[in-house]
């Protein structure tokens, strides 16, 4: 379940908090990072935080991303959820950006993002969902493209990139903790109940996202659409042992 958030007085305050849940990311934890501060330059975007939640890594994505110009806080429990929302406490912007730590963050798509924040008329959104790195089959690129097309329609955000007024954060509880896989789209119903009531739209920013393709690597094309078979039985998403294709990285599945 979601936790109630209290927002109180923040000294220091920045416009723009952008928040990334990393486990293990040591890789690829710098290439995210930078990616803000340059999207952020070419958008004037001066007022800003990077704020990553070590969710329990074992290698050095803390110190590379403190390298690198970030804020490091933890989050000991390893659960998605708990990583969003811990990195959203941590902060102190009016405006909430969540972008995986394997992921790259446009100037194009933060320009998109700053623009609905100013707008005044949205509660939040998310955008297109790009894999990079290789090339994909054909089974794979459908799959994205229609998960593509199902956020656009019925505006969902994918995980991977998640924007929000701070305020629509606090007063939804945040990304819901009961769960360890599907966060985004619970937050993203919450967000648009909010919205809704307050004359708000959620937006999908129709512009991708690229984050890495190496769960094609880990997992076969028949064992991810079992995964996903899995997450429709009741109780299997509060149950981070059944949900490997977002918590076992190949060595570590069955183990």
């Amino acid at each position: 379940m979601s936790r109630a958030w209290h927002i109180g007085p923040v000294k220091g305050n920045v416009q723009t908090s952008f928040l990334l849940p990393a486990y293990n990311e040591e890789a690829l934890v710098a290439r995210a990072v930078n990616s803000i501060h340059e999207a952020a330059k070419q958008c004037a975007a001066n007022e800003y935080e990077i704020i990553v939640c070590d969710n329990a890594s074992t290698d050095a994505t803390a110190r590379i991303a403190r390298e690198c110009g970030a804020r490091v806080v933890r989050e000991p429990h390893r659960q998605i959820a708990r990583a969003r929302n811990a990195a959203a406490a941590a902060s102190t912007g009016s405006w909430l950006v969540w972008l995986d730590s394997d992921a790259i963050l446009s100037a194009e798509v933060l320009n998109e993002t700053l623009s609905a924040f100013r707008d005044g008329g949205f509660c939040g959104g998310g955008a297109q969902v790009e894999l990079e790195g290789e090339a994909l089959s054909w089974s794979v690129q459908r799959t994205v493209d229609s998960w593509n097309w199902i956020a656009r329609t019925f505006r969902f955000a994918a995980g991977s990139y998640v924007f929000a007024h701070r305020q629509a954060w606090a007063d939804t509880g945040g990304f819901d903790e009961s769960v360890y896989a599907g966060e985004e789209i619970g937050f993203s119903r919450a967000l648009k109940k909010w919205g809704s009531q307050r004359g708000l739209s959620f937006r999908v920013i129709d512009r991708a996202v690229p984050s890495s393709a190496r769960k094609l690597r880990q997992f076969t094309v028949r064992q991810t659409l079992w995964q996903m078979a899995v997450c429709l039985w009741p109780g299997n998403l509060g149950r981070r042992d059944r949900l490997h294709f977002w918590y076992g990285r190949r060595e570590e599945v069955g183990g």
